[in-house]
């Protein structure tokens, strides 16, 4: 088969054209309908999300909700503190087993309960034997074959990372599989810059007609210094709960323990948490550029305000470099 390049650059500037048009329909901004509220939770690498969504997820349980908690991050970290530490069989790799075996994968082989809390791990590649996100696409088609679109929750979690910007974790803001994103940033440049790029790419498929919207901030780790909240206030999207910098949350963290219940002393903080995740409508960001993002910081920990100079010729071949001679082939006149 022979691909047609020029059709194909020809597709891809239709795509560019599409996404700087401004929708002519009106995008919904209201709270979801479906009964199902299916939310994916974005952020960097070690942010905290797996910590605040286990925490979250189970002070939904506490609160009478049927919550469903899915880590689609290669690490397969997501229900680690939700299950002490201990580590979840993921899919994927359930399905490769069960296949070469002949069998079928059973709900009971991937999906496991903790205090009112159903939860399972995509899983993926190991490292350099594939494409995360492919795993994750793959991940989701599994899912469906097991009846995901039957089941009946009151909140779907997809634990995604973001600093990973191919195909496979955009599904959910691409092809309209949850309703809202929620972000999880700290007072940090690198965090509010990946907490950006989703903002980006929420807007570049709103702008295709897409319907996802985010839903708020989590600022974790919070340490007053107020980047993150200056963050939300630039992007136009609420703050949906402070988690403090604090010293027995991260040891009960490092413990594996629960926090996230009302018979603890961070149980208000939660329950104040899981009500704001529920209530908030799926918003339309305002994306900040490279430099806004920097302005949220103070010059001297960015070096806001640089201005960039351009290299020459001569610097990029030293000071010892002599002029080459031309290749090009001159004629002689006739």
């Amino acid at each position: 088969m022979t691909l047609d390049i020029p059709n194909l650059r020809g597709y891809d500037a239709k795509l560019k054209d599409e996404a700087a048009e401004e929708p002519t329909l009106e995008v919904p901004q209201g709270a979801p309908t479906k009964k199902t509220q299916i939310i994916a939770i974005y952020g960097k690498g070690g942010i905290g999300k797996s910590f605040t969504l286990a925490n979250l997820s189970h002070m939904m349980a506490e609160m009478g909700k049927r919550v469903l908690l899915i880590g689609c991050d290669p690490k397969s970290d997501t229900t680690s503190l939700l299950f002490g530490g201990k580590a979840c069989p993921t899919i994927i790799e359930t399905s490769t087993q069960k296949k070469l075996a002949g069998e079928e994968v059973q709900i009971g082989d991937v999906c496991f309960k903790r205090g009112g809390v159903f939860a399972m791990e995509l899983g993926g590649p190991e490292v350099g034997r594939g494409c995360g996100g492919r795993g994750i696409i793959h991940g989701f088609e599994l899912l469906e074959k097991l009846g995901f679109h039957d089941w009946d929750f009151d909140y779907v979690l997809l634990d995604f990372l973001g600093d990973v910007v191919c195909g496979g974790f955009g599904l959910p803001i691409a092809r309209d599989m949850a309703q809202k994103v929620i972000l999880v940033g700290s007072n940090d440049l690198q965090s509010l810059y990946v907490a950006n790029n989703v903002c980006s790419a929420v807007e570049y498929f709103r702008k295709l007609g897409g319907n996802v919207g985010v839903a708020g901030l989590v600022i974790n780790k919070d340490d007053g210094t107020g980047e993150a909240a200056a963050f939300a206030r630039a992007v136009d999207i609420p703050i949906l709960a402070s988690i403090p910098a604090d010293e027995d949350l991260r040891r009960k963290s490092a413990n594996y323990q629960i926090v996230g219940t009302k018979a603890g002393p961070w149980g208000d903080m939660f329950t104040e948490l899981a009500a704001n995740v529920a209530d908030a409508p799926p918003l339309r960001p305002t994306p900040l550029s490279q430099d806004g993002l920097l302005e949220l910081f103070s010059a001297e920990e960015t070096g806001a305000g640089f201005v960039l100079e351009p290299a020459t010729d001569e610097d990029m071949r030293g000071p010892d470099a002599k002029p080459r001679q031309s290749l090009e082939v001159i004629y002689d006149e006739v």
